[in-house]
């Protein structure tokens, strides 16, 4: 078996990244259903009061859960640049972020899509991946993925159009 042409691979990532960042297409999904709005989106369906309150279990806020994908996608950023961002990386700080005001969200909100924004278009770019950049990468659209559904199931008001049965 040959290796895949990191181009490939990296196009395949940037529309698995796209489609949890943007939404999906209106014809179909590789992760979401069609026309699935996308975390962007979906986050903007909220105000500051349901981002900082919705907290089962006593775990954490949505606006916990989107500080953390702001600062993951910020070391993503930075290790892109060629920088080391995993020594001094501090994840505890992203989740104590648990209440927001309005203009907190909206500027939490617009850190984030910066940041997504930034990794994707990283993403887009093909280079030599080694085992470990290539993990890192693909880890990357699995912890998109994975917030999105969290983040989901604490707000229902954040949910895609459910899957359309085919007869």
């Amino acid at each position: 078996m040959t290796a895949p042409d990191p181009a490939a691979v990296h196009r395949a990532l940037a529309a698995l990244l796209h489609e949890i960042i943007d939404g999906a297409d209106p014809k179909a999904g590789w992760i979401l259903n069609p026309e699935d709005p996308g975390m962007l989106r979906s986050l903007d369906k909220l105000s500051a009061a349901a981002a900082s309150g919705t907290r089962p279990g006593g775990g954490s806020s949505i606006a916990a859960h989107v500080d953390h994908l702001r600062y993951g996608l910020e070391l993503m950023n930075r290790w892109s640049r060629g920088e080391d961002p995993w020594a001094d990386a501090d994840w505890a700080a992203s989740w104590r972020r648990v209440k927001v005001s309005e203009t907190e969200w909206a500027s939490l909100r617009a850190r984030l899509q910066a940041e997504a924004r930034s990794w994707l278009q990283a993403v887009r770019e093909p280079r030599a991946l080694d085992d470990a950049e290539l993990t890192g990468l693909l880890a990357s659209a699995a912890h998109l993925a994975y917030h999105l559904g969290a983040i989901r199931q604490m707000d229902r008001s954040t949910g895609g159009p459910a899957a359309r049965v085919r007869e």
